[in-house]
């Protein structure tokens, strides 16, 4: 009898121990769906990115997501707001800049899909030509390394300069100058209010529509469409496969986008996917 007794509180206490088991999964399950992510929060520079993002936003709250925008003025922060975790994703950069960002600040931050192109052009309100700059002219170019490379790459193609063979090039990297140009190293944001006061200035479009340069029309010379420089959304890494990152990809490569970008930029911004 005592056996039997026995055997009914193991039972018991077995059913027991599993019901709170089940119990406490069912409240994991529970608490994973109230925590469901229904805010994507993106950091982006104002224009096109931040302009972009806005034209999504009506569609991935159809997707059951609200999109919040964090804008900024430099090209760091939001590379570690993202690192940090303070933002799920940025979309601002390509993917030469990011790749020797995360060499030299030790972040780990990955790609997920190109969006657009922002052809980097050369402006200038001394010349209306290339071919006017004179002997020792100065010419501002952005500070960072892939950026400043595309820039001086573009006098490449004019023939105004030659380079070592070096991954990326810098004034230092100069190996025939017959115009004996000076160039000059800033930070991009600083570029289009720098204008008046160098012969030319090879800005990203991002900053030279902010400041109400037209790429198409005022640009002296423009960077062909075949760069590899797309602009792209980028994330932690880990996270690129998170289905809130998945949606907001998706809705970037969108069809609505393209056609947004088409109409609002008419050409000086094209779409890369």
């Amino acid at each position: 009898m005592i056996k039997n007794i026995l055997k009914f509180a193991i039972a018991g206490a077995v059913a027991l121990g599993l019901t709170a088991c089940t119990g406490g999964e069912e409240k994991k399950e529970v608490a994973k769906v109230e925590e469901k992510k229904t805010v994507i929060k993106v950091g982006a520079t104002p224009v096109p990115h931040a302009e972009i993002l806005e034209a999504a936003k009506p569609l991935l709250k159809k997707k059951g997501y609200d999109l919040e925008i964090v804008e900024f003025t430099d090209y760091v922060t939001p590379n570690i707001a993202v690192d940090e975790g303070e933002l799920d994703a940025n979309f601002f950069q390509h993917l030469p800049y990011l790749e020797e960002f995360n060499k030299n600040k030790n972040t780990n931050i990955v790609k997920t899909v190109n969006v657009h192109l922002e052809p980097m052009g050369l402006y200038s309100k001394k010349i209306k030509d290339i071919s006017e700059l004179a002997d020792g002219a100065t010419i501002a170019v952005p500070n960072d390394p892939t950026n400043g490379s595309r820039a001086l790459d573009i006098l490449v193609k004019q023939g105004l300069l030659k380079f070592k063979d070096v991954e990326f090039k810098t004034a230092l990297d100069i190996i025939e100058n017959p115009k004996n140009l000076q160039i000059k190293e800033l930070d991009a944001p600083q570029l289009p209010r720098v204008i008046d006061e160098v012969d030319a200035a090879i800005i990203n479009t991002n900053y030279a529509l902010a400041a109400n340069l037209n790429p198409l029309k005022d640009a002296l010379v423009i960077e062909s469409k075949d760069s590899p420089y797309a602009n792209i959304v980028a994330v932690k890494a880990g996270n690129e496969n998170k289905e809130y990152i998945k949606v907001l990809d998706e809705v970037l490569n969108s069809e609505e986008i393209k056609k947004f970008i088409l109409e609002k930029y008419n050409g000086a911004i094209v779409e890369a996917f």
